[in-house]
């Protein structure tokens, strides 16, 4: 399993809270931190139907979309960390 998490100097969001990606066999887990713990979107590695990054100056955003309705825009990650995303689900 591979976890990659946000910078917390990225966003206002992210600061307290980072996003929070984990990747395994079967599965994407994509964690979102509230004040009360995380909302998660879990996405199954067959039904990835696109990966791509926005890059800004410092960090990227990575967009995760699935097959129906599920789309996870995830914010703040190293361009490091957003490429082994990519490399990893395509």
């Amino acid at each position: 399993m591979s976890t990659f998490t946000a910078h917390r100097l990225s966003s206002n969001e992210n600061t307290l809270f980072p996003d929070r990606i984990e990747i395994d066999a079967a599965n994407i887990t994509f964690y979102k931190g509230t004040i009360f713990g995380y909302q998660s979107t879990i996405i199954s590695r067959a039904n990835v139907a696109s990966v791509s990054i926005d890059t800004g100056i410092l960090f990227a955003n990575v967009v995760i979309e699935s097959i129906g309705t599920k789309r996870i825009v995830a914010s703040g990650f190293k361009k490091v960390d957003a490429k082994e995303i990519v490399r990893l689900l395509t």
